[in-house]
C-alpha cells in the first residue's frame, strides 16, 4: 500500500512497539516516551525501529505528538498510534481518544487497524511453561472519506469509533465505554 498510512492498534504491552515495526511491510514510525532513548542502546534500538521520542512531562506534549505524526504522514510515511492513550492494564478494550481520528482526517491517511493478541500475557506461561501464542492481525481499511461532510467534532467522534469498532473486530476484546486510567504511553 503506498502513501500515507495511520496504523491504529490495541496496546497490551510494551513489546507492542516492537511487533508492529518488526512486522509491517513498511518502516513505520511512531511515539516513545523519551526516558526510553537515555541509554546509548536503548537510544540506538528505538531510533532503529521509527521510534520519535516525546517527552510527556511538557504540557503540550499530546498535541505536540499529533503534529509529529501529521508530519510523517504529510510525508507519506507509515506513523502507529495506539488510539487508547496507554496500554489497556486488564485486557479489555477502552474508549479510544479523538488523535487518531484527527489524524487520519487532516491528512487523508489511509488508515489500517492493528490487533494485538496474546501480547499482555506472561512469555512464558506458568501453567505450561511455554510462550503463550502471540498474534499480529492487520485488519482492512477503515473507510473514513463519507465523513468529510460533517462538523469536525462529530467527524471525529464517528471516525474514533469506526476505529475502535474495527480494532475489536480484529481481537475480539470487550469494550470498556471510558477511558483506560493512567498515563498516556506514547
Amino acid at each position: 500500500m503506498a502513501g500515507p498510512v495511520l496504523l491504529v492498534s490495541n496496546h497490551l504491552s510494551g513489546l507492542d512497539t516492537i511487533l508492529i515495526p518488526s512486522f509491517s511491510p513498511r518502516k513505520v514510525q511512531f511515539l516513545a516516551k523519551a526516558s526510553l532513548f537515555r541509554s546509548r542502546l536503548g537510544g540506538w534500538f528505538f531510533r532503529e525501529i521509527g521510534a520519535i521520542p516525546v517527552h510527556r512531562d511538557v504540557s503540550a506534549a499530546a498535541q505536540g505528538a499529533l503534529n509529529v505524526g501529521r508530519e510523517v504522514l504529510v510525508a507519506g510515511s507509515v506513523f502507529a498510534v495506539f488510539p487508547e492513550g496507554t496500554r489497556s492494564r486488564d485486557g479489555r478494550l477502552y474508549r479510544g481518544r479523538a488523535g487518531a481520528a484527527w489524524l487520519a482526517l487532516e491528512t487523508g491517511a489511509t488508515v489500517v487497524p492493528v490487533g494485538l493478541v496474546g501480547t499482555g500475557r506472561h512469555l512464558k506461561n506458568p501453567a505450561t511453561g511455554r510462550p503463550d501464542r502471540v498474534e499480529l492481525r492487520f485488519g482492512a481499511p477503515v473507510p473514513l472519506t463519507d465523513l468529510a461532510v460533517l462538523p469536525a467534532g462529530q467527524a471525529r467522534r464517528e471516525a474514533t469509533e469506526r476505529i475502535m469498532s474495527a480494532i475489536a473486530e480484529l481481537t475480539g476484546q470487550e469494550r470498556v465505554d471510558e477511558h483506560a486510567s493512567g498515563g498516556r504511553d506514547f
